[in-house]
């Protein structure tokens, strides 16, 4: 099952100062609706008639010479703000888009001169969107693959019957997929994309909606082909705490730019190593210089800390020397905080 024909070694993914440029065109300002009251009653004269049919052509930058390369059998999270390039990228590492300049290159082939040969070892599964038919079973949907793709009976049977097992579409399999809820839906397409053997994958937003449940089904599955079968992975999500727990590597990408390509600890760097710390007392305030206080509740406080500035050894020494400290929980602080003020750095304008 998804075995590669390539070592893993390999590059499966490789891109090189690509930009995407769109062309948007966007009605003329003189006829936007900011005129005042006397200027519109001539919007029927020679020159307001001509300004109708005028228009302004706009370029935008979707990506912006980015380059990076994905190494057979990683799991790779793909994140930034909304409108950064994601979806874009995806489209283009999929062959549904093509780069304006730069060069792609995804299991060895190119994306707009392999297509065809590139989705036999491809798989790829946007969140929003659906391949199974809306008005049959699910099953109709597999064995229409099936027979369009050529998939031998044998790698079929094989690959239907883990699907079917790990990710829990027994159930669901003779449904038809309008009857489906959104998670069991998801599900199903993503077994129906895993029919054909793919050596990688690309998703777009892949827990998009679901519930708990289902999200858990979905990130434990992903998780267990990438380990156990050396499936390469690169997903995309706003939800950064299932980013982390999937992946362990991330490439953060900001107004069409890579920003930055490590590890989520190295992620965390960025902002100073922020940690949060939970200390329980037998019930008397507590207060910590160099510390913040986020909650307190019956003697269980919570506090954030920047162990860059001030080190763990130094937080310790003090909790040691307050009265009435009976419990110290540390941890990390949430990705998602890490990523909002990274967002937030980001989207403040650079003095010239």
């Amino acid at each position: 099952m998804f075995q590669a024909d390539t070592a893993l070694e390999d590059i499966a993914v490789k891109v090189e100062s690509v930009s995407k440029l769109f062309t948007q065109w966007q009605r003329n300002e003189e006829n936007s609706g900011k005129k005042d009251h006397s200027e519109k009653k001539n919007a029927f004269g020679k020159k307001g008639i001509g300004n109708l049919f005028r228009q302004e052509k706009k370029t935008v930058t979707a990506l912006d010479n980015v380059s990076f390369q994905i190494r057979q059998g990683e799991f790779v999270a793909y994140a930034g703000p909304n409108g950064a390039g994601k979806s874009t990228t995806m489209k283009l590492l999929s062959g549904i888009l093509q780069p304006t300049e730069g060069t792609i290159s995804v299991l060895g082939m190119s994306p707009e001169k392999d297509r065809i040969a590139l989705m036999k070892k491809l798989g790829v599964l946007f969140g929003n969107r659906t391949e199974l038919w809306w008005d049959h079973p699910v099953m109709q949907s597999f064995e229409w693959k099936k027979v369009v793709w050529d998939i031998p009976d044998a790698v079929y049977k094989r690959n239907l019957d883990m699907v079917t097992e790990l990710l829990d579409i027994g159930e669901i399999r003779n449904t038809f997929a309008r009857e489906l809820s959104l998670g069991q839906r998801m599900r199903a397409d993503l077994a129906m994309m895993l029919l054909h053997s793919p050596e990688l994958i690309l998703l777009d937003e892949p827990t998009l909606g679901l519930d708990v449940v289902a999200k858990r089904q979905m990130i434990d599955f992903l998780k267990r082909i990438n380990r156990e079968e050396g499936v390469t992975i690169l997903v995309t999500s706003h939800d950064m705490d299932d980013l982390e727990e999937m992946a362990r590597r991330i490439l953060m990408i900001s107004k069409g730019k890579l920003a930055f390509d490590g590890s989520f600890d190295g992620l965390r760097d960025i902002t100073g190593n922020l940690t949060h710390f939970i200390v329980t007392t037998d019930g008397r305030e507590l207060q910590l210089e160099g510390c913040r206080l986020l909650s307190e509740n019956r003697g269980v406080f919570e506090f954030e800390v920047d162990l860059s500035s001030l080190p763990v050894k130094v937080l310790l020494g003090r909790l040691s020397k307050a009265d009435g400290v009976m419990d110290v929980e540390i941890r990390k602080a949430p990705i998602e905080q890490v990523i909002a003020q990274i967002y937030q750095t980001w989207a403040e304008p650079t003095s010239e």
